[in-house]
């Protein structure tokens, strides 16, 4: 049982035993003195009673419109949903979530043969893959290969990694994103899975080529590098989310510091440890980094402080550096992801009780060039936000 909140974060013994029940409980009503794990038992019985949609998969949540906003299983988010119910279940233990997380993640299997993405591992192992934790189930772990197969075929040995994004071809040639990181871990786990190192080897060539390429010499990463296709030579380091090519998108510096820290666990290459503790470092040390531990959507936006914040960059962060903590007894690395915990289970950051609405989180920000998702619920801020208080409780 997850113990009570003191200084460090944790889910109360309220919140399992409230979770634990039926899903016939009655969820408690709103008072002046509803705590934080009260108001999270609620957002997690939200999680619950969204109805299935096998074509709508929830993304994030507009304030303003008091809409959901869904995606199809083809969307890189898709995955996250599935992968929430799994974590609420294995926070509670309460089967209810358990079924539901099934239910939702068979709706990802068609994914499986999706060539058009580089994005595989974000859909299928955060459904899947989270599924496997649970139960080692011969189909989920079929599912999980095939998908590698089909990731893999957007590797260029020329290059050395695996092709991010189809769009703007007129411009970029061959690009990777750092966020591409992320999705290494499906091809790793295609490798124990079936014994093939054909996965595991694709992923370290990746991982050595973003390790080349992306990082400056403050360890703050790029968001896009774009190859030749011929040759393998670098064409341009740009953006597509950060305020400019120069800066430092949130995000993309968490995506960089989970990465690598997850490609060491499967490799052992000290070079991936060491740029996940210079890339952490980097975001910690920050001048622009706020008080309570989440971060502006990027680092150099001239409106700080009056830019917008961005949980799921914490989330990210906290929850790699709950891991980190277990290769380098830094304390710094618990301390920052501790806090981050506490901050978020506050009234501050937890959606209101009386948003019938399936997240967990406020003040995320998805896109902001494209002032898409900005400052709102996220499935992917509240996903990492569930994995860190996993990984939190296991220590």
């Amino acid at each position: 049982m997850i113990a009570k909140i003191k200084y460090l974060v944790f889910v109360l013994p309220f919140v399992v035993l409230f979770l634990a029940c039926k899903s016939e409980t009655k969820e408690p009503k709103e008072t002046p003195a509803m705590t934080a794990d009260s108001l999270l038992s609620v957002r997690f019985e939200n999680l619950l009673k969204h109805p299935l949609d096998s074509i709508g998969f929830p993304r994030s949540y507009s304030l303003a419109k008091a809409e959901v906003n869904k995606v199809p299983s083809r969307d890189w988010t898709s995955g996250f949903f599935p992968g929430n119910l799994w974590h609420v279940y294995q926070l509670t233990g309460n089967p209810d979530f358990k079924n539901r997380a099934a239910q939702w993640t068979s709706f990802i299997e068609k994914e499986k043969f999706n060539d058009g993405t580089h994005d595989m591992g974000f859909k299928v192992y955060c459904s899947f893959g989270q599924g496997t934790k649970v139960e080692q189930t011969e189909t989920y772990e079929k599912i999980i290969v095939e998908s590698a197969k089909t990731l893999s075929t957007r590797f260029n040995k020329n290059v050395g990694s695996l092709r991010s994004w189809d769009f703007n071809k007129d411009i970029w040639e061959f690009p990777v994103i750092i966020d591409n990181m992320m999705n290494l871990e499906l091809l790793f786990e295609a490798t124990r899975i079936s014994g093939d190192s054909t996965f595991h080897d694709i992923a370290v060539s990746h991982a050595n080529t973003t390790l080349k390429n992306h990082f400056r010499k403050n360890n703050s990463s790029y968001h896009v590098v774009v190859y030749d296709t011929i040759n393998g030579a670098v064409k341009d380091k740009v953006t597509h989310q950060g305020f400019d090519a120069s800066s430092a998108w949130a995000r993309g510096q968490a995506w960089g510091i989970y990465g690598y820290t997850m490609s060491y666990r499967y490799t052992n290459d000290i070079a991936y440890l060491n740029q996940a503790k210079a890339s952490l470092a980097f975001y910690l040390d920050h001048p622009n980094m706020r008080e309570d531990g989440i971060p502006f959507w990027d680092f150099n936006d001239p409106a700080i402080p009056m830019a917008v914040r961005d949980v799921s960059a914490a989330t990210i962060v906290a929850s790699a550096c709950y891991e980190l903590y277990g290769y380098d007894k830094n304390p710094e690395y618990k301390t920052y992801a501790d806090k981050v915990l506490k901050t978020l289970m506050s009234k501050k950051y937890l959606l209101e009780p009386e948003v019938e609405a399936p997240f967990i989180l406020k003040h995320s920000t998805g896109n902001w060039p494209k002032k898409d998702e900005i400052d709102e619920p996220i499935v992917y801020g509240d996903y990492y936000f569930l994995e860190a208080l996993l990984r939190q409780k296991n220590l």
